[in-house]
């Protein structure tokens, strides 16, 4: 095993981690932007205010895209295991 290979799997980990986590982080960042904007408006400034919203927001991404982020992580950790004698050898 060169460091050419460990710097691609590593590579690929990183992709797969941005791939995975993306939908969440994504549908927080719009939830907490749309109830930042309303306190703004609003005055009212409560830090609980839009952490419901954004857990709710969340679970209903993970309901949405959670099917799709497993099948892509098993994918990726069957390929993986499906090359570890080329990589050994």
């Amino acid at each position: 095993m060169t460091a050419d290979t460990v710097i691609d799997i590593a590579q690929a980990a990183l992709l797969m981690l941005i791939m995975i986590g993306a939908p969440l982080l994504l549908s927080a960042l719009a939830v907490g932007l749309l109830i930042g904007m309303l306190q703004a408006a609003t005055q009212v400034n409560e830090m609980t205010l839009s952490f419901i919203p954004k857990i709710l927001a969340m679970i209903a991404t993970l309901f949405l895209v959670g099917p799709w982020m497993l099948q892509t992580l098993v994918d990726y950790s069957r390929r993986l295991f499906q090359e570890i004698p080329g990589l050994i050898g």
